[in-house]
């Protein structure tokens, strides 16, 4: 608060927060996994209060994007390296177990999967009914849907990269240090119910809903259009206090003046765009998307000009990397 702050300590620190959770759980004997997901959970709760600069977020985001995809690939990496491995071994703990046939494992993940799928079933099912119920209390009368879309969202969402993680970290040995007993079934089993999983998904969901009318998601339309009158309101209300602060005592008052109704033409018109019906409502964004088009085009220019400067030598690099960025920040918001 009194310093200001710097993006990469910021960025740094959210990297380092699953690691100190995961670290902190396994020392405490719960699950590392878990804690690292509770702790992304709350890092985003924490976002909400708004207090980090704008060119954190941005550069945060980039870099979590950045590794969220390519831990997501390396699991699996790392699994395919370890399976050849893991299979036999899985295939020696079967036989330990008086099942002398290696095809056990693939029934042992037959009926995982299918144990997950009605698990999946009943937890749509039960949500579902619990959204139909405190609609109805609300006074509501939402469609129920058929039984298609219930078995669609049974086998939709299919996920691995969490169950993957948390499988894998399953220690290699025991406190007595003996080996952890079938540790490579467990990691088998775990992959080939993802896998599977995904061929079902694959199989089931274009039969299902094949001629299917889905039922109207909610229109977030209204709800958008409110807080952004609200939000301007209230930047034009900061804009006005702002400029009569900066403008006090001073004998060129009106310079600030001006600069503040530029500032505040953009916010009037999005507080006062209230549309009446609903065709003015599509004409409205129609001639939006229109205005993006055409920035967009703009920016383009731009950005392909400074390039051609920055070659020929006429503007510095520093200088040309600093207006792209810029247009590339503009172009991003648009597109």
């Amino acid at each position: 608060r009194r310093y200001g702050e710097e993006p990469g300590v910021q960025i740094l620190v959210s990297l380092l927060i699953p690691f100190a959770a995961y670290l902190a759980a396994e020392r405490l004997h719960c699950s590392g996994i878990l804690a690292a997901v509770a702790a992304g959970i709350t890092m985003s709760y924490a976002e909400l209060s708004g207090q980090a600069l704008a060119i954190t977020r941005v550069r945060r985001n980039a870099v979590w994007d950045t590794v969220q995809y390519t831990a997501n690939g390396l699991i699996f990496i790392i699994l395919g390296e370890q399976l050849p491995a893991i299979f036999s071994r899985a295939a020696t703990t079967v036989r330990e177990a008086d099942h002398l046939e290696p095809w056990w494992l693939v029934l042992y993940v037959v009926v995982v999967a299918l144990a997950l799928v009605v698990l999946r079933f009943l937890w749509v099912w039960a949500s579902l009914e619990l959204t139909l119920f405190r609609a109805g209390r609300s006074g509501e009368k939402p469609l129920r849907p058929s039984w298609r879309l219930l078995a669609a969202g049974t086998f939709a969402g299919v996920r691995g990269a969490i169950t993957l993680a948390g499988i894998l970290t399953l220690p290699l040995s025991m406190p007595d240090g003996g080996a952890f007993p079938a540790r490579d079934l467990a990691i088998f089993i775990a992959a080939g119910v993802i896998v599977l999983s995904l061929v079902i998904a694959s199989l089931a969901l274009p039969p299902l809903l094949s001629g299917y009318d889905l039922m109207p998601e909610p229109s977030e339309a209204e709800q958008e259009n409110r807080a952004r009158r609200v939000a301007s309101d209230a930047a034009i209300r900061a804009i006005e206090r702002v400029q009569h602060e900066m403008a006090e005592g001073r004998g060129d008052a009106d310079i600030y003046a001006a600069a503040a109704a530029r500032a505040m033409a953009l916010y009037r018109l999005r507080s006062g765009d209230q549309v009446a019906t609903e065709e003015e409502a599509q004409l409205s964004k129609q001639v939006d998307n229109i205005a993006i088009r055409l920035r967009i085009a703009g920016l383009r220019a731009e950005r392909t000009e400074i390039f051609r400067l920055a070659r020929s030598g006429e503007l510095e690099d520093a200088v040309a990397r600093r207006i792209v960025r810029e247009l590339d920040l503009m172009e991003a918001r648009y597109t």
